[in-house]
């Protein structure tokens, strides 16, 4: 009996006969054999449990290796349909989405020029000069509306934009171009276009090619070309003209200046368009979504006087005779259930309650292990995803940890996707109209490079219990393992520099009237006295 049940459990080993086999059996039964018998001892001796066709769980699981375009493309414009869906009406996506963009954008990451100066050979005190005159600079072009084409949003909105179209669509693009519009409050002509993914497509609606993938043209190498962009939106409101398609060169032809800012994170080598952020996780949340809406409908209806009419014979007749008071109105079409209805019966008819047995005490436990799937699918720790912070503060402060490196990513990200790429578009145009004086900018590239170094600072990560976060910096800085610019941006998101010289200036003024309290006073000595030297000291 123990012999036959061993046997039963044993797994079933399963050597595919293709057609090689076959062929060489027929022309040598014996090689044939054999070859079966060498075939099936490697089987047994090694391979992957996950790769094996012939187990039971495995056996209907059919996939295909292909590149990373062709498992994407065909499926993109369904999936850019999906998550606008989910965006628009799933709170739980609209959340995800507006988390994520919050936290990266904020209220706008801003830039810190820092020249090297030591390549340029340029003093300190020149260097922090320079710093301040394209700060200064660039918030002439950034703080307006006329940096963007369509005269609506400011640079830092325009981040936000940028981050919010990308995460639906799983891209976006900024074309960088010039008005030719002179202004003289404005000086500036570069102008960001920002385009939704749609109006990217092939000339025609024409099949993917090898050089042509989703309206990108690439070269031999895979290195986008120029890309076909749509006049108009294809889903514009009264679009009924023939679709229209215009090429742009993604370099420029003579500068090798970049036109087009294509928006996206690669996963995949070859990858040519963007995958939206709720893609692994768009049918948990319909799904969730429709249970949701299930128990909500569930937890009305129990909320009403409900009950069931068994009738023998004809159905009931809402028309005429012994009227049923129910919620319908007059001009509805279906019996609706009423906020304590009453029911007159009619001969040989009998009621029956309904329990729907709502609110569903399940519904909660459930909800929360499906939203901590649909959290481990985006990064997003399900305490942030819920906005409910029901642990401890270690655990809440490590959903928050884990959550900001996903937004640190991100913001890194846009930074080099967008940020940069139009703080350079915008330098060359300032050294080109003299505002900036930069010598050499045009000339090297590392000359340029040089001039084009830059710290952007953003909103810092939120505090769960800010005199823990601060006690914890201020040791840091002690024990040398960090600095006070990182610290500060850690933990307000400011720049130190900047944020130093106006602590200097507003202890010297409160010294100077009196009004210094809590930092020691004499520690800093008499503002109005000159500082001793070495000699005055005694000092060697």
């Amino acid at each position: 009996m123990v012999a036959k049940v061993r046997e039963v459990m044993k797994p079933k080993l399963e050597v595919p006969w293709t057609i090689t086999d076959r062929l060489v059996a027929w022309w040598d039964p014996a090689r044939g054999l054999q070859r079966l018998r060498d075939r099936t001892m490697m089987a047994v001796a090694g391979g992957f449990a996950g790769a094996s066709t012939g187990r039971r769980g495995l056996s209907a699981w059919k996939t295909t290796r292909n590149s990373a375009d062709a498992d994407l493309l065909p499926d993109l414009p369904v999936l850019m349909e999906r998550s606008r869906d989910l965006e628009r009406n799933n709170p739980i996506a609209s959340g995800a989405i507006s988390s994520t963009v919050t936290s990266v954008v904020g209220t706008g990451l801003t830039p810190r020029p820092q020249v090297d100066a030591d390549f340029l050979g340029m003093t300190v005190e020149e260097a922090a000069a320079w710093n301040k005159a394209a700060t200064r600079e660039f918030a002439l072009f950034a703080d307006s509306e006329d940096c963007d084409i369509t005269r609506t949003q400011d640079f830092y909105q325009l981040q936000d934009l940028v981050l919010r179209s990308t995460l639906v669509s799983g891209d976006c693009f900024s074309i960088l171009t010039f008005s030719g519009i002179p202004n003289s409050n404005r000086p500036y002509e570069l102008r960001i276009q920002v385009l939704e993914a749609d109006r990217v497509s092939n000339p025609g609606n024409k099949a993917d090619t090898q050089t042509m993938r989703g309206g990108v043209e690439v070269d031999q190498f895979g290195a986008p070309i120029r890309y076909h962009v749509t006049k108009t939106h294809p889903g514009e409101v009264g679009n009924r003209a023939k679709t229209e398609w215009t090429a742009i060169d993604a370099f420029g032809a003579k500068t090798g200046r970049r036109n087009v800012l294509h928006h996206f994170r690669r996963l995949r080598p070859g990858q040519n368009r963007g995958i939206p952020m709720l893609a692994p996780v768009i049918e948990k949340l319909k799904q969730l979504d429709r249970y949701t809406d299930a128990e909500i409908m569930a937890a009305v209806v129990s909320g009403m006087f409900t009950i069931f009419v068994h009738t023998e014979g004809e159905g009931l007749n809402f028309d005429g005779g012994m009227g049923y008071e129910t919620g319908a109105g007059n001009g509805d079409s279906d019996v609706k259930l009423g906020y304590g209805a009453i029911v007159d019966l009619k001969p040989n008819e009998k009621i029956t309650s309904a329990n729907p047995g709502r609110p569903n005490a399940n519904f909660d436990p459930f909800f929360l292990a499906i939203i901590r799937q649909i959290g481990i699918g985006l990064e997003i720790p399900y305490e942030i995803l819920i906005k409910h912070f029901a642990s401890s503060f270690s655990a809440s402060r490590a959903a928050m940890v884990e959550a900001w490196k996903l937004y640190k990513g991100r913001r890194e990200w846009l930074i080099s996707s967008f940020c940069q790429p139009v703080y350079e578009a915008w330098l060359e145009e300032a050294v080109a109209l003299g505002r900036i004086d930069a010598p050499g900018f045009f000339d090297d590239p590392m000359i340029r490079k040089a001039y084009c170094g830059v710290a952007w600072h953003g909103d810092a990560m939120p505090q769960i219990n800010p005199l823990v976060e601060i006690q914890a910096a201020a040791e840091r800085i002690q024990a040398g393992l960090s600095t006070h610019a990182r610290e500060t941006a850690a933990l307000t998101g400011a720049d130190w520099s900047a944020e130093h010289e106006i602590l200097a200036l507003e202890i010297k003024e409160r010294q100077k009237k009196g009004t210094l309290v809590g930092l020691k006073p004499e520690s800093f000595g008499d503002p109005t006295k000159k500082p001793a030297n070495d000699d005055e000291e005694g000092g060697e």
